[in-house]
């Protein structure tokens, strides 16, 4: 048995009207195979120009490993600098991932290296950040907090995108008071008799190479498996829907805060609890009842 995934759809010399159109109003994915192909980091971004632009700057590195007891969601497993990062990826697989690395905080210089595309979108300038991940390193099945639209430009390396619209939330085994599905579950590879209810949910699937420009409409959740050590450029849209905005500050005030403190409250058992909630409701959606 495997996951109900249909291929993103593949596009070039896409325009602004058909882009808003096909895609961004009807919150549909799509890849733009020829978008970058004119900005200079098409051309120049490898782990050789970054060691060179970056090298120093000492980065968080997160590993793949499901937080326990009462360990942040989201600690760090350590902090080098970015050229000791790369050597890293150079020697073999590893599930250490560098998100979230603001390029206008710690490398303004390369602003310049991409541009913001012209595609009827506006976008949230104060944050241009990379992404990095090494051989076989996966990142769990979540939706992003701040519920942005996502433009996501893969310049070094390929990789594994499997996405999920938000009406297929029930088949997910969402997690209570969080974005994200079960950490234990390998959507890579996931045990349908443990989780059945992910048979049902219908997806898309898509490889990132070069140059290739990945829409994720708001909301949608995202599975990511770094096939080869790979880097990847993330622009993004926020919400404007006062419904939608009044969700993000629910997520970043409440639901986020109100989980940090469970956790250091009750530690394992909050989490346990957590995941038998999920696993109760997303079976209830199939029919299966305990």
């Amino acid at each position: 048995m495997k996951l109900d995934l249909q291929n993103i759809p593949r596009r070039k010399n896409l325009s602004k009207e058909d882009f808003l159109r096909e895609y961004f109003i009807p919150k549909k994915p799509v890849i733009i195979e020829d978008i970058t192909e004119t900005w200079p980091a098409y051309r120049k971004w490898d782990f050789d120009y970054f060691r060179e632009k970056a090298g120093d700057i000492v980065v968080p590195l997160y590993d793949g490993k499901p937080a326990k007891g009462k360990q942040s969601s989201h600690g760090v497993a350590m902090k080098v600098p970015f050229k000791k990062y790369i050597d890293i990826l150079h020697k073999g697989p590893t599930d250490l991932r560098m998100f979230f690395f603001n390029l206008l905080q710690n490398c303004p210089d390369l602003v310049s290296d991409f541009k913001y595309p012209d595609l009827g979108v506006k976008f949230f300038k104060k944050l241009p950040v990379l992404f990095v991940g090494g051989e076989g390193a996966k990142v769990v099945m979540h939706y992003d907090m701040d519920l942005a639209n996502n433009f996501h430009f893969n310049f070094i390396g390929e990789k594994k995108v499997i996405l999920y619209p938000p009406d297929q939330t029930r088949f997910l085994y969402k997690v209570p008071y969080s974005i994200v599905s079960m950490e234990i579950i390998d959507m890579d590879d996931p045990d349908f008799e443990k989780y059945p209810a992910l048979a049902k949910a219908k997806g898309f699937e898509a490889r990132l190479r070069h140059g290739d420009a990945l829409y994720i409409p708001s909301r949608w959740w995202h599975f990511i498996k770094y096939e080869t050590p790979s880097l990847s450029l993330t622009l993004r849209s926020l919400p404007k829907s006062p419904k939608k905005i009044a969700e993000v500050l629910k997520n970043l005030l409440f639901v986020r805060n109100y989980d940090n403190l469970m956790r250091k409250l009750r530690g394992q058992e909050w989490i346990d609890y957590k995941n038998r909630v999920a696993i109760k409701r997303s079976n209830r959606n199939v029919g299966i009842e305990e």
